[in-house]
């Protein structure tokens, strides 16, 4: 299997063409992504033919689930495409689990800089991001773990999130409170854990805990969701730099037409060939 390996700020990827989903992709995932025994990675993204959009994207986490959605991914794999496949588009139409998504791509050189990402429109709805809650939306939900008591606002940006303001993301002990929240009965999918803390009103810190995966240096989506959330608890603007371990995103929130907007980078690491064996 050859494969390229790639990342969109930290948060890693490998990624692999392909005409169809192998069987058994899920512990090919696991094998893959080993940091220790594999190529090591969050995740395993194939590219695959689509009837809808340019191509389409399927993401295996580390564990052999399957993401609906990853805003890191989306950029790596518009970059792939760009450059080993299409190699003049730089309007990209992506088929994913969450829906089609547009995409923009800044170039140099035939070499894609920058990628700008429509993630769609914010779910709110409590029951379709789900979240077993009475109320309609989920904004500063009490919520207890471990014999602690936090406050959630819910978003689905295709995938679901459980954002928490804190005071110091930097040091919050994201390793022991992200897989009990992630695990919460509140959350019938589980869900990706963002700790966020407020620098300003166009600025926010963020840490991740992903479902399925563990913390990982950035998250798309996570970023598009606590940007949201920070917008619906009057704490920022709709437009914000998120600032993550890996680098930032500028993530909008469009008044006019209430769609979420990402930009970032995406690089290419090495590329290689897979064998399957330990």
């Amino acid at each position: 299997m050859r494969f390229t390996k790639m990342h969109g700020l930290g948060n890693d990827f490998v990624v692999v063409s392909a005409p169809h989903l192998p069987e058994g992709a899920g512990e090919i995932a696991r094998q893959v992504c080993d940091r220790h025994f594999g190529v090591g990675a969050d995740g395993l993204v194939y590219l695959l033919p689509s009837e809808k959009g340019d191509f389409r994207m399927r993401i295996l986490n580390t564990d052999g689930s399957e993401a609906e959605q990853c805003g890191n991914a989306v950029r790596c794999v518009a970059k792939y495409y760009f450059e080993r496949i299409s190699g003049a588009r730089r309007e990209l139409s992506v088929e994913t689990g969450a829906g089609l998504q547009r995409v923009w791509l800044k170039t140099e050189a035939r070499q894609v800089k920058e990628v700008r990402v429509d993630m769609g429109e914010p779910v709110l709805e409590s029951r379709r991001i789900p979240v077993d809650v009475a109320e309609d939306r989920v904004v500063n939900h009490p919520v207890e773990a471990g014999g602690e008591h936090f406050r959630f606002t819910a978003v689905s940006m295709g995938n679901p999130h459980a954002v928490l303001f804190v005071d110091d993301a930097a040091e919050y002990p994201v390793e022991r409170i992200g897989p009990l929240l992630e695990a919460h009965p509140l959350f019938p999918n589980k869900t990706n854990v963002e700790f966020v803390t407020v620098r300003s009103e166009d600025e926010l810190d963020m840490r991740v805990w992903e479902r399925g995966v563990g913390q990982t240096l950035a998250c798309g989506t996570g970023a598009c969701a606590s940007a949201v959330a920070a917008a619906l608890n009057g704490k920022t603007g709709r437009t914000v730099l998120v600032h993550l371990k890996g680098g930032d995103l500028k993530i909008e929130w469009n008044e006019t037409d209430n769609r979420v907007y990402m930009t970032g980078p995406a690089e290419t690491v090495f590329e290689g060939d897979w064998t399957g064996n330990r």
